[in-house]
């Protein structure tokens, strides 16, 4: 099961991925119902990169949550001293003034170089929703 999800995600194609983890998910279904309803959860969110066609060295730094994850753990060790939150607005400055010292020890994404292709194909995507909300209303 592991190693079809690997190939999947691997896959430039995010219509060949999408089959190739229905087809899993399929063959889960008798014997593991959960399995195969974790695979269909957010089957569409996992091969959002592919995509909007990014790949390489963008692809791989992009397609985990670990940076955000490490900044939200930063936020909540700059916080965790704070025993009673007064207010929304302590909250709002807490939390940008953990973000700003998570920032001191942020890295350079690895694929940096590829982010323009990632920026134009969201860009023409919002054009295509936009279009599509136009022709709706």
């Amino acid at each position: 099961m592991t190693a079809v999800l690997r190939e999947a995600w691997k896959l430039g194609d995010a219509t060949v991925a999408k089959r190739r983890l229905e087809r899993l998910a399929s063959s889960l279904e008798a014997d593991h119902p959960g399995a195969a309803a974790s695979v269909r959860e957010g089957l569409d969110e996992t091969l959002t990169l592919q995509e909007l066609g990014v790949d390489g060295r963008l692809y791989v730094k992009l397609r985990t949550t670990n940076a955000i994850e490490n900044l939200n753990s930063g936020i909540a060790w700059y916080s965790k001293n704070v025993k009673r939150w007064q207010s929304g607005s302590m909250v709002v400055r807490w939390v940008s003034s953990a973000i700003l010292e998570a920032e001191k020890k942020f890295r350079r994404v690895t694929g940096w170089k590829d982010i323009q292709k990632l920026i134009r194909a969201l860009t023409a995507l919002e054009s295509t929703e936009e279009a599509t909300a136009e022709r709706v209303a």
